[in-house]
């Protein structure tokens, strides 16, 4: 399933997994680690991610070689 792009706007944990490719588990065991995205955590409890800090976190994940 694809994600469209939507720059500006906060994505939910789901969107996020899709667009990278990896399940909830992985994600989650990422921010366990403190290896994932910056991520807001809403007064429901319910995560969002940044488009921005997504980008951002999958710049400093690139290999630089």
């Amino acid at each position: 399933m694809a994600v469209a792009v939507r720059p500006g706007v906060n994505l939910t944990v789901d969107e996020v997994c899709s667009e990278l490719g990896v399940a909830r588990s992985t994600f989650y065991d990422w921010r366990q680690k403190g290896r994932g995205p910056r991520c807001i955590r809403l007064p429901n409890g319910s995560l969002r991610i940044r488009r921005r800090d997504l980008e951002n976190w999958l710049i400093d994940c690139e290999d630089p070689s």
